[in-house]
C-alpha cells in the first residue's frame, strides 16, 4: 500500500521533471512513510512512496524489468501473487524479489492489460512502456484504491491524492461548481468529475494508455445483474449458503497475506463480525480488533462489539469519540477527504485508523461492502416497501410499514399514515424510474442546495445531477429486478465515490495504515450479484443468505439484532460551548462571500441555530457539514496534517 505519481508527455526537462516528482513525493508521504522513490525515463516520470507489507526487504519502486523495457509504480495488493507466481514461473519467468510488484511487472509482460483480469486485488497503478513510448494506468474492479490526474505544462500528470496534483507549480484548486451541486444531491461527484475543476479521476474498472499524445480510456470490468427474468432454479439456497461461507472464508484467507500483522475492525454488525471470524481462524497468535464508541446511545454500539470480541477472545482496542474531538479534527481531515462531505462520518474512522498505527499495525480487515453486495442497507428495504405501498396509494395500513424500518428513529412510530406516505414520497415517482429507489434520498439532500447564493444557483441553471446520472446508468440497467438496480447505484457508484473513497482509504492512509475489504473480492461481487432478490432481501429481512451462512461464526444476537447504519454525531459537535474557535474564522461572511457559493444570510442563521444547539432534521444537519467542509476545503483551514491521528491526541 503506497502512494504513486508521475507524468508522461510535455518535454520537461530532466531537473525540472525531479523536482515535480519530488514536490508530489513529499504530498503522499503519509501513505508511504517506509520509503521512496524517483524515475524520469525519456518522456515519463514514474515516483512512489511506500509502506512495506508485502517483500519488505525486497519490494522498492518504482520497479524495472530486467531489460528496463516496462517501469511500474503500484499502489495497492495483488492478493493472489503467490498463486501467479507460481504459474509465470512454471512459464519461464524469474524472479529478483518476493513483492506482488515483481509478478504484476511479468503478467504484463506476458499477457499485456488482458492481465488485470487475472489479478484478486486492490490497486491503482501506473505502468511506462519506454519501448513503445506508452503510459498505462489502472485501477481495480471496486475503486478501493485511488487515482486522479490533470493536464499540465502539456503533460499528464497522475497521482494517488489531488494534493499531489495541487504542489506541482502553477496548478490552483478551485472548486467546480457542477460537482458541488453532484455532492449537494449524490454524495460525492460523477467521475472522471472531482471537485477541483480540470482534476480528474480514473472511475473504477477502468484503463487509460497514453500514447501519442493521445488518451483513451476505457472500462476493463463492469458490475452487471442478470436479466430481470433470469431468475435463479428453486432449490439452490442451501448450496448458495455453503458457497458464500467457501467464498470468504478464501477472500479472508487471502487478505490475511502480509508480511506484517494483520487486524480487524469489529463494529458489531453482521459484516465486520463473520470476517473477523473467519479471520480468527487462520491467525496464529490471537486477533486484535479495533472498534468506535460514542457517548450517544443512537450511535454506539459497544455491547455488541464486546460480545463479539468475547466469542472470539480477541485482543480488543476501542476509541470513543467525542463531539468535541469531532469538531477538533475536521479541518485535518478536511486536508486528506480533498472533497465536501455532508456528514461527519469519516472523522471517527480517521482517529480509529490512527489507534491501529499507535499500535504498531498497518494492515485491518473490514466489513465494507457487504450491506451494497447483499442489499443490507434500509435504502434497499424502503424501496421495496414504496413499491408496495404505490400499489394502493389510498391505503391506511400499507404506510405503516415504513416504521419498522427505522426502529432508531422513534419520531417515526407517532406518525400519521398520511405522514408516512407524504414523508417517503411514495406514488410521487413512476415505478420505472431507473433512479426509483434513490429519488428519495436525492430529494432529501438536494434541499440542502437552499444555501446555494444566487450567483451559483444562476451559474448552475437547470443541471439536475440526478438525470445526468441517470443518463450514464449502463444500456441493460433497465433488464434488472429494480432491487439490482438499487444495488447498481450503491455499488458503482457510491460505494467507491463516498465510502471507499471518505471513509476508506484517505482516513486510513492519512495515518498509513491499509484496509483490506473481503467482501469486495471479485468472485463475492459477482457470487451476490448472480444471486436471486430474494436471497438478498427475503421480504424485509436484510442480507438473508449471509445472515444464513453467518450460523456458528457469529452469535445469533447479533445475527438478528436490527440493522444500526454506521453513523457520527454532525452539528451537534459545534454546538455551545465547544463551539470550535475556526468556525466564527471559516463561516465569516467575508470568506462565504468570497467563495461565491453559499447565500451570506442564510448561513449565518444556520450557523447560529448549530451553536445554540436548534438544528434538527437532515437537510440542515447535511447542509451545514457540507458547507464547512467546502470552505476548510478552500484553504480557510484546512491544511493537511502532518501528523497521523495517533500522535494528535484521541479522547
Amino acid at each position: 500500500m503506497c502512494g504513486i505519481a508521475g507524468y508522461c508527455g510535455g518535454n520537461i526537462a530532466p531537473e525540472r521533471a525531479a523536482d515535480h516528482l519530488r514536490r508530489m513525493v513529499d504530498a503522499l508521504r503519509h501513505r508511504g512513510p517506509d520509503g521512496e522513490g524517483i524515475l524520469v525515463r525519456g518522456d515519463a516520470g514514474l515516483a512512489h512512496t511506500r509502506l512495506s507489507i508485502v517483500g519488505l526487504a525486497d519490494g522498492a519502486q518504482p520497479m524495472a524489468t530486467a531489460d528496463g523495457a516496462l517501469a511500474l509504480t503500484f499502489n495497492g495488493e495483488i492478493f493472489n501473487y503467490v498463486e501467479l507466481r507460481n504459474d509465470l514461473a512454471a512459464r519461464g519467468h524469474r524472479f529478483r524479489t518476493t513483492s506482488d510488484t515483481e509478478v504484476l511487472l511479468a503478467a504484463f509482460t506476458e499477457k499485456g492489460a488482458a492481465c488485470l483480469t487475472d489479478f484478486n486485488g486492490d490497486f491503482a497503478f501506473a505502468l511506462h512502456d519506454a519501448r513503445n513510448r506508452r503510459l498505462v494506468l489502472a485501477r481495480d474492479r471496486m475503486g478501493v484504491r485511488p487515482l486522479f490526474y490533470t493536464q499540465h505544462e502539456g503533460a499528464l500528470f497522475f497521482a494517488s491524492e489531488i494534493g499531489a496534483l495541487l504542489a506541482l507549480p502553477g496548478m490552483v484548486a478551485e472548486i467546480d461548481p457542477v460537482a458541488l451541486d453532484q455532492i449537494f444531491t449524490l454524495w460525492c461527484p460523477i467521475p472522471p468529475r472531482t471537485a477541483y475543476r480540470n482534476i480528474f479521476e480514473l472511475p473504477a474498472g477502468h484503463l487509460m494508455t497514453v500514447e501519442d499524445g493521445r488518451r483513451t480510456v476505457r472500462p476493463w470490468w463492469q458490475l452487471s445483474f442478470p436479466d430481470r427474468g433470469d431468475a435463479e432454479p428453486a432449490g439452490r439456497f442451501e448450496s448458495r449458503v455453503e458457497e458464500l461461507r467457501a467464498l470468504l472464508a478464501d477472500a479472508t484467507r487471502l487478505r490475511l497475506r502480509a508480511d506484517v500483522p494483520v487486524g480487524a475492525y469489529l463494529s458489531g454488525g453482521i459484516d465486520s463480525s463473520i470476517i473477523a471470524a473467519l479471520a480468527a481462524r487462520t491467525v496464529t497468535r490471537g486477533l486484535r480488533t479495533f472498534s468506535l464508541t460514542f457517548r450517544s446511545e443512537e450511535h454506539d454500539e459497544s455491547a455488541w462489539q464486546r460480545q463479539m470480541a468475547a466469542t472470539l477472545d480477541a485482543q480488543a482496542d476501542s476509541v470513543e469519540c467525542t463531539t468535541e474531538a469531532i469538531a477538533r479534527h475536521l479541518p485535518a481531515v478536511m486536508g486528506h477527504i480533498e472533497r465536501p462531505i455532508l456528514r461527519t462520518a469519516p472523522v471517527p474512522l480517521h482517529l480509529l485508523a490512527g489507534r491501529v498505527r499507535a499500535r504498531g499495525m498497518k494492515v485491518v480487515l473490514t466489513g465494507e461492502g457487504a450491506d451494497e453486495i447483499f442489499a443490507g442497507y434500509d435504502l434497499f428495504r424502503e424501496a421495496r416497501v414504496r413499491r408496495f405501498c404505490g400499489r394502493q396509494p389510498g391505503s391506511a395500513r400499507r404506510p405503516r410499514l415504513f416504521q419498522r424500518l427505522y426502529p432508531y428513529l422513534p419520531g417515526l412510530k407517532q406518525q400519521t399514515p398520511e405522514y408516512l406516505a407524504r414523508f417517503f414520497a411514495f406514488g410521487s415517482e413512476t415505478l420505472d424510474d431507473p433512479l426509483y429507489s434513490h429519488r428519495p434520498r436525492f430529494r432529501s439532500t438536494a434541499a440542502a442546495k437552499l444555501f446555494f447564493c444566487a450567483g451559483l444557483k444562476e451559474a448552475l441553471g437547470d443541471y439536475d445531477a440526478a438525470e445526468d446520472l441517470a443518463a450514464q446508468l449502463p444500456a441493460d440497467f433497465r433488464r434488472w429486478h429494480p432491487l439490482h438496480q438499487a444495488q447498481y447505484l450503491e455499488t458503482a457508484f457510491l460505494l467507491p465515490g463516498y465510502i471507499l473513497s471518505s471513509q476508506g482509504d484517505r482516513v486510513m492512509m492519512a495515518n498509513a495504515v491499509e484496509g483490506r475489504f473481503p467482501f469486495l473480492d471479485h468472485r463475492v461481487v459477482s457470487f451476490a450479484a448472480g444471486l436471486a432478490p430474494d436471497a438478498k432481501l427475503l421480504g424485509l429481512r436484510e442480507k438473508h443468505v449471509l445472515k444464513e451462512a453467518a450460523r456458528g461464526l457469529v452469535p445469533a444476537a447479533i445475527i438478528e439484532r436490527p440493522k444500526q447504519p454506521y453513523r457520527a454525531p454532525d452539528s451537534e459537535s459545534f454546538a455551545a460551548p465547544q463551539t470550535p474557535a475556526y468556525l466564527d474564522t471559516v463561516l465569516s461572511p467575508d470568506r462565504l462571500a468570497g467563495s461565491g457559493l453559499f447565500n451570506v444570510q442564510a448561513v449565518d442563521k444556520l450557523k447560529e441555530k448549530v451553536i445554540r444547539g436548534q438544528v434538527s432534521g437532515f437537510r440542515d444537519n447535511a447542509a451545514f457539514i457540507g458547507i464547512l467542509s467546502t470552505q476548510l476545503l478552500r484553504g480557510t483551514g484546512a491544511a493537511r496534517s502532518t501528523e497521523p491521528a495517533s500522535s494528535i491526541g484521541i479522547s
